[in-house]
């Protein structure tokens, strides 16, 4: 059986980490590498992504070109959280005859906030035979794919609730920046108005995905604004300095109501300084379910383990664009990946 053929879209900050991962799996071979940004362009592979090694792949920006040319079997997509940005770049991938699986946070399950463009994405992968799915460590696994097997023990289930806590000083910078870590609050304020910096995306998502495949016909999914977290001592990273009264990462929450009731809530919180990091889900109902993981998995290992992880359930899935809730359940592929397959 020949190897797994990858082109890579995007070799950003996420994507470079899934990229290194892919290059040391066995039963895998990365292609080719599509990327926007000039400081790529025209540069191997393992130069972008600071190996000691030439991989003799050059990054491009045609993407038509590097598919056609590579014909992979799959393409990983890791460039921007929103669909709107990432749909006309996931149609530019499908039309070939190729399937994807997309970090983009709004395509773990786009049927709540762009159900137009999904249903549109959803034609045009049947059309060309392809599997598109949207994953992560979050939303894809911890806030909705996890809690949705957990719930498989449950007769009865009155209510779910969800928290991450994370310890911003031990994530990269980039993620440090979109959490406004340093920042005041009034400067934390006009850049989330302008939408500089975005905080977490997805919850609204999660939810949505958690109700469906619970059959619960939910009345509304309600989002509170990002919330602040203000350092009440300085804290650091090995990047960013916060003094006390600083913005030390946010706080975001978002509940899915039923008949009236909180049957769904989700807490996310992210911050430099945090004293205790976890995972924690609690279904209450019969019987009762109370599960915690700590530390809390970490962000960017986890992310690069779902999405290699999901290849072979890809690429075995029926064509259309899917949710992690539609595959069959997650686990490691921790050998040849050609043995999965």
């Amino acid at each position: 059986m020949e190897e797994v053929k990858v082109v890579l879209y995007g070799v950003g900050a996420v994507g470079s980490l899934i990229a290194k991962g892919l290059v040391e799996k066995r039963g895998v071979k990365v292609v080719g590498a599509i990327d926007v940004a000039k400081d790529k362009l025209g540069k191997d592979l393992g130069e972008v992504l600071g190996l000691n090694k030439k991989l003799g792949i050059t990054v491009s920006s045609d993407v038509d070109a590097t598919i056609s040319k590579t014909k992979p079997n799959i393409v990983i997509h890791a460039t921007s959280s929103y669909l709107k940005d990432t749909f006309p770049q996931i149609v530019s991938i499908v039309k070939h005859g190729v399937n994807v699986i997309s970090t983009c946070e709004e395509l773990s399950y786009p049927y709540y906030s762009e159900p137009g463009i999904a249903k549109e994405l959803d034609k045009l992968a049947k059309k060309h035979n392809v599997t598109v799915l949207g994953t992560g460590i979050n939303p894809g696994f911890l806030m909705d794919t996890l809690v949705i097997t957990l719930t498989a023990v449950c007769q009865k289930i009155e209510k779910i609730e969800a928290i991450r806590v994370m310890n911003a000083a031990t994530r990269r910078l980039p993620f440090q920046k979109k959490i406004g870590a340093g920042l005041t609050v009034d400067e934390f304020q006009q850049k989330i108005e302008k939408r500089e910096i975005t905080g977490h995306v997805g919850l609204e998502q999660s939810i949505a995905m958690i109700a469906d495949a619970l059959a619960w016909k939910l009345d509304e999914i309600w989002a509170k604004l990002v919330e602040p977290v203000i350092a009440k001592e300085p804290v650091k990273s090995d990047f960013i300095k916060v003094e006390a009264g600083k913005v030390a990462g946010l706080r975001q929450t978002a509940k899915g109501i039923m008949k009236g009731k909180e049957v769904i809530v989700l807490d996310f919180q992210a911050y430099i300084g945090a004293e205790e990091e976890y995972d924690a889900i609690t279904i209450t109902g019969i019987p009762t379910i109370k599960q915690k993981i700590q530390p809390c998995v970490h962000g960017d290992f986890g992310t690069v383990a779902v999405v290699i992880n999901s290849i072979p359930k890809v690429l075995k899935a029926p064509a259309g664009l899917l949710a992690m809730k539609d595959l069959p359940v997650p686990s490691a592929v921790v050998g040849d990946m050609r043995k999965y397959l």
